[in-house]
């Protein structure tokens, strides 16, 4: 479980396919504070520790054929820039909002707007997942808990304060990219009593 506040950035090392796609990367922490086995959330995908590296403060990855199949994972390649996040521990601040660091789909810019001192982006979710984005509504996109400014159709879009755009990679993206989207479980949950409600 994660908050969607992301307290590194890091990058990618390595990246070697066989058989599944195992992946190195180098992060701004002490590394050998992380156990194998261990949770962390790359990008809003959580993944799990397999290798670690403090000489080279390095942590690898293994992401499986499905994994890549949901996320942007596939899009990576060496230097890609990675959010990073650590499980929530019992009695540390909830930041943002719960997330699972499980993705949903994946979402594409459509613009990228200055807009005074912040930034604008405008995403196109897939339908499926569109009625569980509403304004005001908080969502997880790489990893990062943002608030939803406005919803027409399947577009959304989201201000980027200066800060978020320097300690993300928020500061790399561009119009087309593809991120990982991950909606909030309270909307999620909401939508299916909803269901289960009317079919009765």
């Amino acid at each position: 479980m994660f908050t969607g506040i992301v307290t590194a950035l890091g990058s990618v090392r390595t990246l070697e396919k066989r058989g599944d796609t195992h992946i190195a990367i180098a992060a701004p922490f002490d590394v050998s504070a992380l156990d194998i086995g261990a949770s962390v959330a790359c990008s809003g995908c959580c993944l799990t520790v397999v290798e670690r590296d403090p000489a080279a403060s390095t942590f690898s990855v293994t992401a499986s054929a499905e994994t890549l199949a949901c996320t942007n994972i596939g899009a990576w390649g060496v230097g890609t820039a990675v959010n990073l996040e650590r499980p929530l521990k019992i009695g540390d601040e909830l930041g943002g909002h719960i997330v699972t660091g499980h993705i949903d789909g994946l979402a594409h810019i459509v613009s990228i707007t200055p807009e005074g001192e912040s930034t604008r982006i405008e995403f196109e979710a897939p339908a499926a997942l569109a009625k569980f984005i509403a304004p005001k509504g908080s969502i997880a996109l790489d990893g990062v808990s943002l608030t939803v400014n406005a919803v027409q159709g399947v577009r959304f879009g989201v201000n980027i304060i200066p800060h978020t755009a320097k300690v993300t990679n928020f500061g790399t993206f561009q119009v087309g990219q593809k991120v990982n989207l991950e909606v909030d479980l309270m909307m999620r949950y909401v939508a299916r009593l909803n269901e289960a409600t009317t079919s009765k």
